[in-house]
């Protein structure tokens, strides 16, 4: 009867055992497939990832909050050096389900941006339209550091991956021209930006320093300001409009944006107030593009303007900061501006 009982258990124990394995290479084998899904699926998605944002890339080559407090005022005549120091981070993510599988896809992007614009604007005494003309050329230096992730909820099961991406190099230079009018505390300047697609770009990298597109940029700025009351208000709305990607094949719409600063001129030398900005796309993307992704956002934060001297030299200087709120289909994040401008 033991000898029976033995065999009966180490039977049942066998037959569990089994059963176990079977269990467990079940398991380990739905566990690869998962694997295999989400590397397939990361790799597929990480090389469009950025073009669930509106426009190709995330950005356009207007740089929102560039403008703001004094847009609308033209330099006396002459020639100007600045360099603008930009800091941008941000991200944006969206979430999937996958019925096919049943699981859950999540991507998210973030991004680190910071750009050093170096520019030389020139300031004639020539008058078009009656306007003062003025013309220069901007070269921005960039760097960019953006990380992709991406995750599979299986029932619990999550399973992801990252790829990071990172460039420091020349962006495109961008050629200016702006007119520019006074007529006692009215302000107003016609400001167009040339993009020329020569900039640093490698289609299959997520980063790049370039747009690798045409692009054209009309703003018109208007500016009050009152010399003995201090206040100055500001509105700058523009349009951007995108040619193709020839690489892609991918066409950026048009974009409508619009800054404002509203300012306390405290005296010659030091204002402060508001900043900020409202950007909307106003025609889908279209080529390659999977969606139209019409973007959308909004940002506001203080500025401060100041102006000091480095022996006979003066030196104009701004500090921005913008957080930007309600996005859709972009990037939302904060910026930060310290810009320096002088004769030359």
């Amino acid at each position: 009867m033991k000898t029976q009982a033995l065999t009966i258990l180490e039977a049942a124990t066998l037959k569990r055992l089994k059963y176990h394995e079977g269990t467990m290479r079940h398991i380990l084998l739905r566990f690869w497939l998962l694997n295999i899904l989400v590397v397939l699926i990361f790799f597929t998605t990480m090389a469009i990832s950025w073009k669930v944002e509106a426009v190709e890339g995330g950005s356009g080559v207007y740089l929102l909050g560039g403008k703001g407090s004094q847009a609308g005022m033209l330099a006396p005549t002459g020639t100007y050096f600045s360099i603008d120091n930009y800091y941008y981070s941000g991200d944006i993510s969206i979430t999937k389900s996958l019925p096919t599988v049943g699981g859950e896809l999540a991507l998210g992007l973030d991004a680190d941006v910071f750009l050093a614009l170096v520019s030389v604007l020139h300031v004639t005494d020539r008058k078009v339209l009656n306007g003062r003309l003025a013309f220069g050329v901007v070269v921005p230096v960039v760097r960019q550091d953006l990380t992709v992730n991406a995750t599979l909820d299986f029932g619990g099961v999550v399973i992801g991956g990252s790829e990071n991406d990172k460039v420091t190099a020349f962006g495109d230079p961008l050629l200016t021209a702006i007119l520019g009018w006074s007529e006692g505390n009215w302000h107003t300047t016609l400001n167009m930006l040339l993009n020329i697609p020569v900039g640093d770009y490698d289609e299959g990298q997520l980063a790049n320093a370039g747009f690798n597109r045409w692009a054209f940029d009309a703003t018109a700025a208007f500016t009050y300001l009152n010399p003995k009351t201090g206040v100055e208000l500001t509105a700058a709305p523009g349009v951007t409009f995108n040619d193709k990607n020839r690489d892609t094949d991918y066409r950026s719409g048009d974009e409508f944006h619009l800054e404002f600063a509203a300012m306390q001129h405290l005296s010659e030398k030091y204002a402060i107030g508001i900043n900020g900005y409202y950007y909307n796309q106003i025609t889908g993307d279209s080529g390659s593009a999977t969606d139209d992704f019409k973007g959308r956002v909004n940002a506001l934060g203080p500025a401060l303007n100041f102006n000091f001297s480095l022996g006979n030299l003066p030196v104009f200087g701004k500090a921005k900061y913008l957080r930007e709120f309600d996005a859709k289909n972009r990037m939302e994040g904060y910026a930060a501006f310290l810009q320096f401008a002088i004769p030359l």
